[in-house]
């Protein structure tokens, strides 16, 4: 039976960039016919990492792929179906913003073959969609959903921004109250953050605007989270949530660390034992591509480096760690000792410890990853 991988493509290409985000992307469209040249190039350089291995899940992000016509989309499909092994039943998702999913289009998606398409909505009000920096309209928002799914997308997910400061907690829940009756199976909500590479980040250093309350935003997780637990919807990640049988599988598989391959300019690659990463711009990744180079840089992972991932990814997610699968990993002593941590260091209302399982509960998951970097091992360094 062939190892399962996936394969992520990062589309860098947007229209304007968005206030809070930290991901790689240009509005230069005059590069996109040279980009989609190195892609090709970089899916046939790279195939023999896929040597043996079935593409369970194909994930177009960004950037904004849906800028894309249904022809160039098509063209990076046609190459990823001749060199890799593309599982019939793989989820295939696209990113999309919500001003280009005209019906039409949205059908052409599905002719392609996409099966699954994640939208960045953020808001259903305007004032805020101004404020993060969104081209689209709450109108726009409610009608590409409604067009996906007249295409016949069964497979839609949806982005949310919470701890925005010009939304109250009340304008939050009615929020998700909109987004509880769409016809939707997924939906993805994250804290509003600072990134030092955004736009976000140079308006609060210049004094045109004040760094989001997180305060609030804890406040608003809680929200969150008790309306999820009335509503279809099931937590199964920090930050994601889905109608039981429709969580992400592109997205569940970092999480359990299932080899990806990641192709074009900042994408990332693990292969169980390394991780890579291509170079972080357009110029530099048309010099990578040129020169052949499969990748930009790479790191082998220590024993502690796979440790605290480990932890790091398990305990983001409701299901938690597997404290079978973690002896049979890094040893019973490892095992044990992390249990000691918990019972010494952690408040009891952020974890729950049964005999085969240890995880966050709800409160908990707010504290994820501060709670996993206190776990951390520290990797001892000989000079």
């Amino acid at each position: 039976m062939k190892e399962k991988s996936g394969l992520y493509i990062h589309v860098p290409f947007c229209k304007s960039k968005c206030v809070y985000c930290g991901f790689y992307s240009t509005v230069n469209h005059r590069e996109i016919e040279k980009f989609l040249s190195a892609l090709s190039e970089e899916i046939d350089l790279r195939k023999e990492e896929s040597a043996g291995k079935t593409i369970r899940t194909v994930y177009f992000g960004g950037g904004t792929p849906s800028l894309l016509p249904p022809s160039q989309l098509q063209y990076i499909l046609g190459g990823i179906h001749r060199h890799y092994d593309i599982d019939p039943d793989a989820e295939i998702t696209i990113e999309a913003n919500p001003e280009q999913l005209a019906l039409d289009y949205c059908e052409e998606l599905k002719t392609l073959g996409f099966n699954r398409i994640s939208i960045g909505i953020q808001s259903f009000h305007d004032e805020i969609l101004q404020f993060l920096g969104r081209k689209h309209t709450a109108k726009e928002a409610l009608q590409a959903v409604e067009n996906a799914h007249k295409a016949g997308f069964d497979n839609i997910s949806i982005d949310l921004i919470y701890g925005v400061n010009e939304r109250d907690n009340t304008l939050w829940l009615k929020e998700l109250e909109t987004a509880f009756v769409m016809p939707i199976r997924h939906f993805s909500a994250y804290a509003l953050t600072v990134e030092e590479n955004s736009l976000l980040y140079r308006r609060i250093r210049q004094h045109k605007t004040v760094e989001p309350d997180e305060d609030m935003a804890s406040v608003q997780y809680a929200i969150l989270s008790e309306a999820v637990a009335k509503s279809r919807f099931a937590q199964y990640e920090v930050s994601n949530f889905a109608v039981n049988g429709w969580e992400s599988r592109h997205n569940s598989a970092y999480w359990d660390r299932t080899p990806y391959l990641g192709l074009g300019p900042a994408a990332h690659s693990f292969d169980g034992a390394h991780r890579s990463w291509n170079a972080p711009t357009l110029s530099d990744y048309f010099a990578q591509i040129e020169q052949r180079k499969p990748f930009h840089e790479r790191e082998t992972l220590t024993d502690t480096d796979r440790y605290n991932e480990y932890l790091l990814l398990r305990l983001r997610t409701r299901a938690g760690i597997d404290l079978r699968e973690m002896e049979a990993l890094f040893g019973l002593e490892r095992t044990d000792g992390l249990l000691r941590h918990f019972e010494t260091d952690v408040d009891t209302r952020h974890y729950e410890h049964t005999p085969d399982r240890l995880r966050l509960t709800s409160e908990g998951l707010w504290f994820a990853d501060g709670i996993a970097g206190d776990a951390f091992e520290i990797e001892e360094k000989s000079f």
